[in-house]
């Protein structure tokens, strides 16, 4: 994608009278961190990134702003929001719009096909991160980064994060503006990983999850961050009755996540953050992803691809 032209049409649209701020990508404060940018002025759009760093879903944020109560005698601001968003991005909009959670008049949609996303630990494994931000983006079908004064290129195969490997949407199935061409679409890798606890017998498995929850520090940063999961009052939270004791142990931790995984039954866009954000790396995606490939197969349906 031409960095220049995405800026520049960033600019215009956040020029426009009836939007409120544009929401997207910008560098972090070192190394491969890119943090999220909400820009009000079409002067900030300079700081704007899209690169194979840019995993982070900004669809979560359309459901957490202003959410107060406005101070007396104040009116809603009906503008609209633009945000920036990738494939499996764009299939969150399309679900919370499915689901009422936004309206088609509150958003402004900008799409932007993605070759892919690099897997930032495999990254930093081979290339440690330094103080300062790095540079990566795409080069033909591989990766480049520059790194220590050097330009070094990484196989695609290598280098790609999990859940682009499996992706079948790079490009967004929603956009009121694209920018950069459309992606030619990979065939998806078989999941293996889901084959792999799938083969295993009740027992194993049991152990499996049991290995798995018990590193669960119930931090809910999976919950936080997922597109899907904007409730607010959400019952894993409620007190009266209590249906998951605030206790970090397996009973509990189990519950948590199960109930969570059903919650996104057939509404889960398989973006990946909640594995992404997980500081004890609990393989979260697993469970989703096996009963998102249970509804395909059985209802042959796919959350977050019609709007309507």
């Amino acid at each position: 994608m031409d960095l220049e032209l995405m800026r520049a049409k960033a600019a215009e649209i956040v020029s426009r009278e009836d939007i409120k701020y544009l929401i997207g990508w910008k560098k972090g404060s070192f190394g491969y961190r890119i943090a999220p940018s909400f820009i009000e002025d079409a002067t900030a759009a300079v700081d704007l990134q899209f690169s194979p760093l840019c995993t982070a879903n900004l669809a979560t944020y359309l459901t957490l702003v202003e959410k107060l109560p406005l101070p007396r005698g104040q009116e809603p601001d009906q503008r609209k929001v633009a945000i920036m968003v990738k494939g499996c991005d764009s299939r969150a909009v399309a679900q919370l719009l499915v689901e009422k959670g936004i309206t088609r008049q509150q958003v402004l949609i900008i799409g932007c096909p993605c070759p892919g996303m690099i897997d930032p630990v495999l990254l930093s494994n081979d290339y440690p991160e330094t103080e300062e931000p790095v540079e990566v983006f795409w080069s033909g079908n591989d990766f480049a980064i520059h790194h220590n004064g050097k330009e070094v290129i990484l196989k695609r195969e290598e280098y790609m994060a999990g859940k682009c490997r499996l992706c079948r949407y790079p490009n967004p199935v929603i956009a009121d503006v694209s920018i950069g061409d459309p992606v030619t679409t990979w065939e998806p890798v078989d999941d293996v990983a889901v084959k792999e606890v799938e083969s295993k017998s009740l027992e194993e498995r049991w152990s499996y999850w049991e290995e798995e929850f018990s590193r669960c520090v119930r931090c809910y940063s999976c919950r936080n961050v997922c597109p899907l999961c904007y409730c607010q009052d959400c019952i894993l939270d409620r007190l009266n009755p209590t249906w998951i004791n605030r206790a970090v142990n397996f009973s509990e931790n189990t519950a948590f996540n199960i109930s969570r995984a059903f919650h996104l039954a057939g509404r889960c866009i398989e973006c990946g953050e909640c594995e992404r954000v997980c500081p004890a790396n609990i393989p979260l995606g697993l469970l989703n992803r096996k009963l998102a490939q249970g509804i395909r197969e059985k209802y042959n349906y796919e959350p977050g691809i019609d709007p309507e």
